[in-house]
C-alpha cells in the first residue's frame, strides 16, 4: 500500500497513529506530499480527484480517502477493534467531533497562508476558533469518561486534534479551564504511536 503523506497534517497523523496501533506500519510506503487548497499538484488527482491528503493506494481496488475511511479500512484489515460495535455510534461521533476541530484549525492556518495579509478575515478566523472552543468544552464536560476507556478511534482522533492545536495554535492556550481534558491529552501523548508521529 502507498499513503500520500505529510507529517504536518493532523488527518495524516491520525492514519499514521492507526498504522502504529494496528501493527501495519511496515506494510505502507509513505509518499511525501505537500499542497494546499490553491495548489494540489503534488497529490495524485487521478487517484483522488479532491487532491487532498491522506490518500491510501491499495494493491487492488480504488484509492481510499479521507482519513475516516482509511482508518476504518485499516482497523477492519487488522481486526484491531478500534470501532467496537457496542460503542460504535459514540466512537463515530467522537471521531467526527475531533475531525471538526482539525478542520477548523487547518482552515485557520490556510487563511493566513493563502490570503494576502490585508485580505485576512479576522472575524472568520475567530469563528473557526469559536467552533473549536465549543468542541473542546464538549470534550471536557461530556466525553472524559469515554476518553478514559479502552482505546478506540475516537480517542486517536482527539489526541491528534489536540496535538495539532499545540503545533499550530499553541498561543491560544486551549487547556485553560479544561483541566480534565488537558490531563488526558498529556497521558495520551505519551503513547509510542503519538511520540513517533509528533510533527516538528
Amino acid at each position: 500500500m502507498q499513503l500520500y503523506h505529510s507529517p504536518a497534517s493532523p488527518f495524516v497523523r491520525k492514519v499514521m497513529v492507526t498504522l502504529h496501533e494496528t501493527g501495519q506500519l511496515d506494510e505502507v510506503e509513505l509518499v511525501s506530499t505537500v499542497g494546499n487548497p490553491l495548489d494540489t499538484s503534488k497529490v495524485s488527482r487521478t487517484e483522488n480527484p479532491l487532491g487532498k491528503i491522506p490518500t491510501l493506494l491499495r494493491p487492488s481496488g480504488p484509492a481510499l480517502f479521507d482519513s475516516r475511511v482509511i482508518c476504518r479500512f485499516l482497523d477492519d484489515r487488522a481486526g484491531a477493534g478500534l470501532y467496537p460495535e457496542k460503542r460504535i455510534w459514540e466512537v463515530l461521533t467522537l471521531e467526527a467531533l475531533a475531525d471538526g476541530i482539525m478542520e477548523a484549525a487547518v482552515l485557520m492556518v490556510y487563511e493566513s497562508r493563502c490570503r494576502p495579509e490585508e485580505k485576512i478575515h479576522d472575524f472568520w478566523v475567530e469563528g473557526q476558533w469559536a467552533k473549536i472552543g465549543r468542541a473542546l468544552d464538549a470534550l471536557e464536560t461530556r466525553w472524559i469518561s469515554h476518553l478514559a476507556g479502552p482505546l478506540d478511534m475516537g480517542q486517536i482522533a482527539c489526541g491528534c486534534a489536540l496535538g495539532y492545536l499545540d503545533f499550530r495554535h499553541g498561543d491560544r492556550d486551549w487547556r485553560q479551564g479544561r483541566d480534565s481534558l488537558a490531563q488526558w491529552a498529556a497521558r495520551f501523548a505519551e503513547r509510542e504511536s503519538m511520540q513517533s508521529t509528533k510533527p516538528e
